[in-house]
């Protein structure tokens, strides 16, 4: 494990080694949080089983997939793509997190169940794609050794702060996503299991908001830093899978993630629950920080009024050309 992280320098005291062992008990306060309110759920009882039947290849009576066989809306099967190849990366995610945080005491108790959990969601949702051939199975294959070979590396340059961070806003963006994702698909048994998936994201990004409060509570300066390196550099961990840009694109005019939704529904309430902008007593360095910090979220909510004003403009001339 990294001892001191490249941001979290040691003048003021704090070093990712420090940092870890600091907030040990919190963490194991979260997770006795989580494991009371967790609900137990089984992958299989998502998944339209009786809608499946055998694709070409071994099987004489296969079936070549086409598009037609699918239930999905166009976006929501792009969203179920991107979904679930992002969910595919969890090897990745466990080794950055297993690195970051240990594999020892609470930190590494935390490690194991995240992953565990996580792995239900790559799990339900390839079922659910297969079973009710919603995509083309051959294409998604591909698709997932393509961007599981290019692996995972976050951005975050290993600080264990930037890590919490930008986690806390990663875990609430995905639920959004996968909650938009279910209620633009077209099909009532896709949003059922996307709604399911969103409460574990939802209970993650719980986990980690409150750890990133008790960090805040800990150095307060150094938080702050890493919160706005985080926000004003976020990316979703899919952002590297093969045609990633379009399905963004075409998602965000879908309404499943866009600038308004980014801005409103993930970023703007783990700050006002932790009251981020309004946190006094900080040091030149952290004000700094804030100050920049609320610029950028005033700058983004003018970037998102501009992407709504062009969203509109598209939609009148679309039923415009419908009516004409």
């Amino acid at each position: 494990m990294t001892l001191t992280s490249p941001h979290l320098g040691t003048s003021s005291g704090w070093t990712d080694a420090r940092l870890l062992y600091a907030l040990e008990e919190a963490v194991e306060k979260e997770i006795n949080r989580h494991l009371k309110v967790y609900k137990d759920w089984m992958p299989h009882e998502y998944v339209p089983w009786s809608d499946g039947r055998n694709f070409p290849g071994l099987f004489e009576d296969g079936e070549a997939w086409d598009r037609s066989q699918s239930k999905l809306s166009d976006v929501g099967r792009i969203a179920l793509v991107v979904n679930l190849l992002t969910e595919d990366n969890l090897p990745s995610y466990h080794h950055e997190i297993a690195t970051l945080f240990g594999r020892d005491g609470a930190w590494g108790t935390w490690v194991h169940r995240w992953t565990a959990e996580e792995g239900r969601h790559s799990i339900v949702m390839r079922d659910y794609l297969l079973a009710s051939r919603a995509v083309d199975p051959d294409e998604l294959e591909r698709f997932r050794m393509v961007h599981m070979s290019e692996g995972f590396e976050s951005d975050n340059r290993h600080s264990m702060l930037h890590s919490i961070a930008y986690v806390s806003f990663q875990e609430l963006a995905t639920r959004i996503s996968h909650r938009n994702a279910g209620h633009h698909s077209g099909d009532p048994v896709c949003e059922r299991m996307l709604a399911r998936i969103a409460l574990d994201e939802n209970l993650h990004m719980i986990f980690y908001r409150n750890l990133l409060g008790a960090a805040f509570e800990l150095a307060p300066d150094l938080t702050m830093q890493a919160v706005r390196d985080v926000v004003v550099g976020f990316r979703m961990p899919g952002h590297g899978m093969p045609g990633f840009e379009r399905a963004a694109a075409q998602m965000a005019i879908g309404g499943i993630y866009n600038l308004r939704i980014h801005h409103d529904d993930v970023l703007q309430p783990v700050l006002r629950f932790l009251k981020v902008l309004d946190i006094d007593g900080l040091g030149p360095e952290g004000l700094q920080a804030q100050e920049e910090l609320g610029l950028y979220m005033n700058g983004l909510d003018a970037e998102a009024r501009k992407f709504d004003e062009r969203l509109a403009a598209r939609k009148a001339r679309l039923e415009a050309r419908a009516a004409g």
